[in-house]
């Protein structure tokens, strides 16, 4: 068996107080830091959870995927003023389902007209 599996082993049958001081020992002994090795393994992670919110979705396509028969008539109110069609093209066009109702909008408007039509009996997602 190789020495550092020795020791391996013999770690394995410390306790976490025996642990611990072994680890402020070893810190004293060779003049490093126990707490260097975490923050730089921490700092990929970090780095790397930050990506996606730089990455975060500024604008987004409100698409109403299905209405249901008896809640259609208040979702083409809603899409009637929403897209400034007349009342035939808001029926069409809610007959149509699925279709885009705001493209490229801000967060929180996308969420407003999700929860207008949500409200209206709509199924909605934004993407």
């Amino acid at each position: 068996m190789s020495k550092v599996q020795t020791i391996i082993d013999e770690l394995k049958t410390l306790s976490l107080i025996e642990a611990a001081e072994l680890v402020t020992a070893i810190e004293e002994t060779f003049g490093v830091s126990a707490a260097a090795p975490a923050a730089v393994a921490a700092a990929p992670a970090a780095g790397a959870a930050a990506a996606p919110a730089a990455e975060e979705k500024s604008e987004f396509d409100v698409v109403v995927e299905s209405v249901p028969a008896d809640k259609k008539i208040a979702i083409i109110k809603i899409v009637k003023d929403k897209k400034s069609v007349g009342l035939g093209d808001a029926k069409t066009i809610v007959e149509g389902a699925p279709f885009t109702i705001a493209e490229k909008v801000s967060k929180e408007e996308a969420s407003k007209l999700k929860e207008e039509l949500a409200a209206a009996g709509a199924t909605v997602t934004l993407k």
